[in-house]
Parts: C-alpha cells; structure tokens; sequence
C-alpha cells in the first residue's frame, strides 16, 4: 500500500462575474481559487493564477518563472501535454524549480499524468492538473496510486464542488483496546467475505460490530495457511446484520454491500482509506460471537468461526477468532451511542443489546 497523500482542491468558478459572489459565498471547505486574485480581494482565498499578484504564479514560459523568481514569488509552471517531449519539458521545469506543475491533458489524461507522476513522484514539485467534473476529480486522485497533489475544478455549481470536496475527506478512528469478556457458539448463519478492488496490507481491515458506535478491527486475508493462500484483497467481515462505516458517513449493514460500494479499509492506528467492493459473498457458515468492552462500552460481533478470521492485538500481531477466550485484548473502535435512522447518525435516546 502506498501512503495517501495531501491533496488540494482548487475551483475555478465559471459563473458571470454577476453570481461570482453568491457562488463563493455557498463554496464550504475550498481554500483556494484558480482566478484573477483581483476579483476576490478581501474574500479569504487564496489564489493560483496568471499574475504576480497571486498566491501561486502560473507561469508559460521559462522566463516567466526566473521573473517570478526572482521576486520571491512561489510559481509554477503550466503545460498543455500534447506528447512525450511537452512530459519532458515539465521535467525541466521541475528540475528549474517549479513548486507546481499544471498538466492540461484534455484528450489523453490518464496515461500522460501516469508519465508526470512517475517521474516527479520523489521531487518537491506537486503535480495539478484540471477537470471538469467531480467525477473526473475522483479518478485524477487515483492515477498510478499515488494520484496527483491537486485537481483544478472548472465549474459553476456548488453542488459538484460539494461531491469533489467528498473524494479529499477521509477519517481517523479513535481505535481502542477492546477486551474480551465472552466467546459464544451461535450456530450457523449468513455470513459476509467482501472482496474490495484493492490489496491491503499488514494491519489493515474493516471496522464490524452489532452497533453502529462499537466496532472490532477485522483483518484482512493477506496471511496464508497451509490450507489457503493468501488473498490480501478480501475481509471475511461478519454476520449479515453487522454494521459497517462507509465514506459518506453512514453505515450499511454488510448484507447491502454490493460492486461498487465505497467502504472505508481502516489500520490499527485508526487511519482510513476508501476501497471500492468488487464482489460481496453471502454463505452460510457456522458463527462465533464476540462480546468485548472498550472503555465501558460493550458491544458484540458475530464472525464465520474459521482459522482464517483474525482479529488485531495491540501490538499489531495477528489472533485468530478459533483461539479468541475471555480475557484477550484486540482492536477495535468505540464512541457513546447515538440513533440511526437508514444508516444515518441522529440525535435521539437508544439502547441496542
């Protein structure tokens, strides 16, 4: 797994200069414009733009960048990509001491932006490009893995801005240590193994419990046995009723996840990122439950009783549900209780046993 990377999300507003206002005023969470900075003087944002008067100067030319060097201004430089010799120029750009490069690929993106992000990956230089819908913002985050550092948003509604803003979100759970107090045989059931469309590594899975604010840190497949190889894309995650928190905020029983949902792969420190599901299985296999305290909070999971479903130690190593007793201490995530009304978080009194 390659580490996330900060990354911006630059809007460059397309309404008449009539609705410029009325426009910046609904943007929420967007720092920085790709606009004449005397447009939005006083208004609080920062600027990239063709002038020294901004932020960050774009410049064309190699020239340009030695003036605004030369005044001490943070530049960049802008490139239309048409081939390999316009890739090679923005290496030259990069090596002349650009801090950004803006990569305009309109016909060809995705295969060019692999080129620039390859080469300049391990350089200070942060590679933007443009686009024209939040759902070309979503797949430039994602070129070669390790996506690029900004996305400049060509348009005139703030709902789109909104979706965009939605790809650069991602959460920190408060992970704990839950110990457990109870190991029980239930029987057969309906379990779920969620195969994600992406491989995770050592101490990653997915957060799974009965109640939507307490939840285990269920691992991923990535050990092997003699018996099965290894399959680092898959969370063998649960019982069909069980929660799960997805990237919108809400929560979806595992029984509702299907290609294509969005699921959040979180580590033993909390950190998340999101995972697209490329295939939900639902079997019948025999369950195991779990009760376990964090902090005061206990709550239940009910997993496949299996060698193969692990739960995460405090120090990182690996337990296997078989070999979980009352006593042993795993990961796993807890918060007081609050109502959900179809996954979404609400205000109200509630007790789930």
């Amino acid at each position: 797994m390659v580490e996330a990377k900060s990354k911006e999300l630059i809007v460059r507003p397309t309404v008449p200069k009539s609705g410029l206002e009325k426009f910046l005023s609904q943007l929420k969470g967007v720092g920085m414009l790709n606009i004449d900075p005397k447009l939005v003087a006083g208004k609080g944002f920062k600027t990239i733009f063709e002038s020294q008067d901004a932020d960050l100067v774009v410049c064309k030319t190699f020239e340009q960048m030695k003036s605004a060097k030369s005044v001490g201004k943070t530049f960049g430089y802008y490139k239309k990509v048409l081939g390999n010799a316009d890739v090679d120029e923005i290496e030259k750009a990069s090596q002349a001491g650009a801090s950004f490069i803006v990569v305009d690929a309109n016909d060809w993106k995705i295969i060019p932006l692999e080129n620039i992000i390859a080469k300049l990956h391990k350089s200070r230089t942060k590679v933007y490009t443009t686009a024209s819908s939040s759902k070309e913002v979503k797949t430039m985050f994602s070129v070669l893995e390790l996506g690029v550092d900004g996305v400049i948003l060509s348009t005139d509604s703030e709902a789109e801005v909104e979706k965009a803003s939605q790809q650069l979100s991602t959460s920190r759970f408060p992970i704990g240590v839950a110990k457990i107090i109870e190991v029980k045989d239930v029987g057969t059931g309906e379990r779920v193994c969620v195969d994600t469309a992406s491989m995770m590594g050592m101490g990653e899975g997915m957060l799974i419990g009965s109640r939507s604010n307490f939840m285990l840190l269920v691992h991923n497949e990535s050990v092997g046995s003699s018996f099965t190889s290894p399959r680092p894309f898959r969370v063998n995650a649960g019982a069909v009723y069980c929660y799960t928190i997805t990237p919108d905020g809400n929560t979806r029983y595992l029984s509702e996840l299907e290609s294509g949902t969005e699921v959040w792969i979180v580590n033993r420190q909390g950190q998340s990122r999101r995972a697209t599901v490329g295939r939900s299985k639902i079997e019948t296999r025999p369950l195991l439950l779990l009760r376990a305290d964090i902090g005061g909070e206990v709550g239940t999971v009910i997993l496949q009783n299996a060698e193969t479903i692990r739960l995460v130690k405090p120090d990182g190593k690996l337990l296997s549900v078989t070999e979980v007793k009352a006593g042993d201490e795993v990961l796993g995530f807890a918060k007081p209780a609050s109502g959900r009304h179809f996954g979404m978080e609400v205000d109200e009194y509630i007790v789930e046993k």
